[in-house]
Formats: C-alpha cells, sequence, structure tokens
C-alpha cells in the first residue's frame, strides 16, 4: 500500500475515535481532548519507536488553529440567546471572562519582569496566552452540567476568546504607548464594530436570497476572508464572527417590517439551521484535526521538562485561585464551575503569534503544554466528581438571577400594555 492510502486510513481512523471520544465523554466524563492529544501523541510516539517515516505537521497547526478558531467562535456565537431574561448570565459571565483575566495578566506579568528580568512588554504579552479560557475545550466538556451552567459556560469561554485576543492584539502590536495609541485602538474597534455590522447584514442577505443548490460553502468561504483580511491589517477580527452569530442566531428579535420582508424569516429559519449544522460538522472536524496533531508534535522531554514543571504549577494554582475568588465575589458557589478553566487552542494560537522580539525563554512549548494538560486534567477530576443531582448552588443561583429578570421584564410589559412607562 502506498503512502496515500496509508494517510487516509488514518484519517478516517482518527476522525471514527474522535467522533467516538466525542460521544462517550458524556458518560465517561473524560475531556475528548486529552483523549485526541494521546492519540496524537501515540501515533508520532509509534512512529519514531518503529522507525517509520514521521511528517513535519508544525507548518500546518497555525492555519488548523485558525479555521478551527473561527468555526468554534461562530458556532457558540449561534448559541448566545439575548434577551432580558439572559442579561444575568451574560452578566455575571463577563465579569468572570476578564476580571480574572485582567487579574492573571497582572500577577503572571509582574512574576515574568521581576523574576525572569525581561522588559514589561514581553512579560505582559506572555502572560496573555495563558490567562485565556479555551472554549474550544471547555463547552463540549460540560454536556452534562445544567442548561444554565452550560450556558454561563458558553458566554464565559467566548468572552474570555474576544477579549483575550483583542487584549494580546494590544500590546502585541504596538511598540510604543500613550494616550494617542489608546485612542487609535478604540477607533481600530468602533472601525471593525462597523465593518462587522455591514458585512452581517450583507450575508444575512445573501443567506436568504441565494438559491442556489450550493450556498453555504460561498457564506462560509466569505466569513473567513473577511476574517482574514481585517486581520492583515490589524483589526480586531474576532469580533466580527461573534456579532456574525448573535446577529444571525437572534434574527427572530427584529421587529422591523422592511427588514423582515428583505430577509425573510421563515426562509432564514430553516437556512440558519442548516447553516449551523454544517458549521457544528466543520467545528468537529477542525478541532479533531487541530488536537491530534498538536499531540502529534509533543516531544516527550518537553512534556517532562523539570525546567518548567515548578512555573507550570505556579500558573495553574493561581488560575484556580483568582477564578475561586471571583466566582465568590459575584455571588456564584464556586463548584463545579472553578474546574471549568482549561487553556487550549487560543492558548497555543497566541503563543505561536508572539513577534519574535517579545518571545521569552520561560514561555516555551513545554510550559505551555504542562498548563494546557493540567488544567484540563483538573477539569476532568472536576466533572468526574461533581454530582448531577447536586449543583452545589450554582445552578440555583443563576436560576434565580433569570427567574427575577423575567419578573421585572414581564412587569415592564404589562405596564406598557396599560400605557405606563416602566420606573428605573
Amino acid at each position: 500500500m502506498d503512502i496515500s492510502g496509508i494517510v487516509i486510513l488514518l484519517l478516517c481512523g482518527i476522525l471514527l475515535l474522535s467522533y467516538f471520544f466525542d460521544f462517550t465523554s458524556k458518560f465517561t466524563r473524560i475531556p475528548s481532548v486529552i483523549l485526541l492529544m494521546s492519540l496524537g501523541f501515540g501515533i508520532s510516539f509509534i512512529s519514531k519507536t518503529l522507525e517509520l517515516p514521521t511528517i513535519d505537521l508544525s507548518g500546518i497547526l497555525p492555519i488548523l488553529g485558525t479555521f478551527g478558531l473561527i468555526l468554534i467562535v461562530l458556532d457558540e456565537s449561534f448559541e448566545l440567546q439575548l434577551s432580558k431574561d439572559r442579561f444575568p448570565i451574560i452578566k455575571k459571565s463577563l465579569i468572570v471572562a476578564v476580571i480574572p483575566m485582567l487579574i492573571l495578566c497582572t500577577i503572571l506579568s509582574i512574576a515574568f519582569y521581576y523574576f525572569r528580568g525581561v522588559a514589561w512588554q514581553n512579560a505582559v504579552v506572555n502572560a496573555i496566552p495563558l490567562a485565556i479560557i479555551s472554549s474550544a475545550i471547555a463547552i463540549p466538556s460540560v454536556y452534562h452540567l445544567s442548561k444554565n451552567l452550560k450556558e454561563f459556560v458558553v458566554y464565559e469561554s467566548s468572552l474570555s476568546d474576544i477579549f483575550g485576543v483583542v487584549l494580546f492584539n494590544f500590546f502585541a502590536l504596538n511598540t510604543m504607548f500613550s494616550f494617542g495609541t489608546f485612542i487609535g485602538f478604540l477607533g481600530q474597534i468602533i472601525l471593525m464594530l462597523i465593518i462587522s455590522l455591514i458585512a452581517s447584514a450583507l450575508l444575512s442577505v445573501l443567506l436568504s436570497k441565494i438559491d442556489h443548490h450550493i450556498k453555504f460553502v460561498p457564506i462560509i468561504v466569505l466569513v473567513i476572508l473577511i476574517y482574514q483580511l481585517s486581520k492583515i491589517i490589524h483589526l480586531p477580527a474576532l469580533i466580527f464572527i461573534l456579532i456574525l452569530g448573535i446577529l444571525i442566531g437572534n434574527l427572530d428579535l427584529i421587529k422591523n417590517k422592511k427588514i423582515n420582508d428583505i430577509l425573510q424569516p421563515k426562509i432564514m429559519d430553516e437556512e440558519v439551521l442548516n447553516l449551523r449544522k454544517i458549521v457544528k460538522e466543520a467545528t468537529f472536524l477542525m478541532r479533531t484535526l487541530f488536537f491530534v496533531v498538536f499531540g502529534y508534535l509533543i516531544n516527550l522531554s518537553e512534556l517532562i521538562n523539570p525546567e518548567t514543571w515548578g512555573w507550570s504549577l505556579f500558573i495553574v494554582s493561581t488560575i484556580l485561585i483568582v477564578r475561586a475568588i471571583q466566582l465568590k465575589a459575584i455571588g456564584l458557589t464556586i463548584f463545579p464551575l472553578i474546574f471549568v478553566a482549561p487553556r487550549g487552542l487560543i492558548t497555543i494560537l497566541l503563543f505561536l503569534s508572539i513577534p519574535v522580539t517579545l518571545q521569552m525563554p520561560l514561555v516555551n512549548k513545554s510550559l505551555i503544554i504542562q498548563v494546557i494538560i493540567l488544567t484540563v486534567l483538573v477539569m476532568m477530576v472536576g466533572m468526574l466528581f461533581h454530582n448531577d443531582k447536586k449543583e452545589d448552588g450554582a445552578e440555583q443561583e443563576l436560576e434565580e438571577s433569570i427567574d427575577e429578570a423575567k419578573k421585572d421584564n414581564n412587569e415592564e410589559v404589562q405596564l406598557k400594555e396599560i400605557g405606563l412607562e416602566p420606573s428605573n
């Protein structure tokens, strides 16, 4: 059998195993990403042991990661339903996503600055990838949690990805920092918001108007094209993906008759459903290939590197402590949410994106691998010992917040029906 036949068989086996891992993770509570990385590492180990030809896949990892990030954020943003009764979850998840990330960045930056003797910008840029929760790992790993807790994780990890990338770009792409730098960056965000709204509106119209038998592939290609062009000119491109997904996922909130005449809601509902299915399937494919390739590229010496283990344990411990304090501070019981803070795809992508002039020896492949594996193992252990019948208060607290929001919303609607405006 030639090499192409072996590769085809191997790819088919990997994808089928990934589906099996994904399906059984609901029962075993072992995150599929651990099994995928182990599979890739196992393939590499067997190849080296048997002295088989090995392929250098390091060049395709950033490409797979970029496609995976776009599809994952798009898939997640479809799930973000905007309504008044969801605002309590959105608010709490925003706080838990942003504040701990900033605190972690500060702590790690100070540690890198004082103990490793690097410049402050180098310290900050290297700290940011380690402070971001990986939505690619967190969301698929919380199937068994209640609806509200799962929704909280979706909001939190998605917002962590987006704000983390924006923060990373700000510090990595600027050489000097002044008031003008902040104004310019704010202008970039505003410009990206305008571009996102216009592009999302046009893509929505295309989705409703194209009657060719091939319509979803061009839409997805245009999404990737707009993302990449925005990234090339140093705009926070991930904002576009988030806005597009939220807009398409919440078309039922649009009450304007002219817009509805253009979009044709009945047609759009079916088309959006089909698009979401395709995006979900493509996300599964990209996530599988990314983590298997990442596992394939792991060397045993990097995994057990004693020079970075102390720092890895310090970073993971800091992540858990800061997360526990923040969850308690906003009124959420710590368990089981404290465990859901894995690092993964976004950490790897940002690590690979650090400019050569800002790299530091400590934050190397060994440290990244160890932090990812430790955080995923912590999450796995937490999920294994989590009791579904007793949500430890977190579900009840979120439910109470939602019920209160629904009550306020109903009272507002009733006041409007009798011609009164609700008081603030």
